[in-house]
């Protein structure tokens, strides 16, 4: 059985339905189910609960220079989409220890969940949410991202700033989507 909150569920989802008819690839963390506030429905206190994402454009400028992704960490689950509607996994997705696939019309109803061989397993929804996690202003991210309520995921800043760049620029991606790019002598 594979657990997942229902505020990640929903942010996810609608990340696919926003990207379609692109392809989403999302690398999925958990957090074991005594560590999250509400109800768990019973799920055993030391069984994993996939809680949160990373980011896939993290590591863009990275992949941009050497070639080669090394922003977009492994992580215990993935989460895909298939604008195809192909239900199941393809010789061609990344797979980690848990694969969700979401086809369109990316309803929650429309994910499935899968070990890495293929073979389709039950995924639970629960209403709790993980505990508020944030970095400080000393790591170089700058951006927290919490699942804080039961009707979606919110990002805790309206904005995901990816750092400074070599020539002074900043770039942010806010909740909404759209990015902004500023300059130092805009600041």
């Amino acid at each position: 059985m594979v657990t997942i909150t229902r505020g990640l569920l929903s942010v996810l989802c609608e990340r696919a339905a926003t990207r379609d008819p692109e392809a989403v690839n999302v690398a999925l963390d958990t957090r074991p189910a005594s560590a999250l506030a509400g109800p768990t429905d019973g799920v055993d206190p030391d069984s994993p609960v996939l809680t949160h994402f990373y980011l896939p454009e993290a590591g863009a400028s990275v992949s941009a220079v050497f070639g080669m992704d090394l922003g977009r960490p492994s992580g215990p689950g993935r989460f895909l989409s298939h604008p195809n509607g192909r239900q199941g996994l393809s010789e061609t997705d990344d797979l980690a220890g848990v694969v969700l696939v979401a086809t369109p019309p990316y309803d929650a109803e429309d994910v499935r969940a899968y070990d890495r061989r293929g073979r389709r397993q039950t995924l639970r929804v629960v209403d709790a949410s993980p505990p508020e996690e944030s970095l400080t202003d000393d790591d170089a991210s700058g951006w927290s991202l919490t699942d804080d309520d039961a009707s979606g995921g919110s990002l805790t800043d309206d904005a995901v700033s990816s750092g400074p760049h070599a020539d002074g620029s900043r770039e942010e991606s806010h909740a909404d989507g759209h990015r902004e790019e500023s300059h130092a002598e805009d600041d």
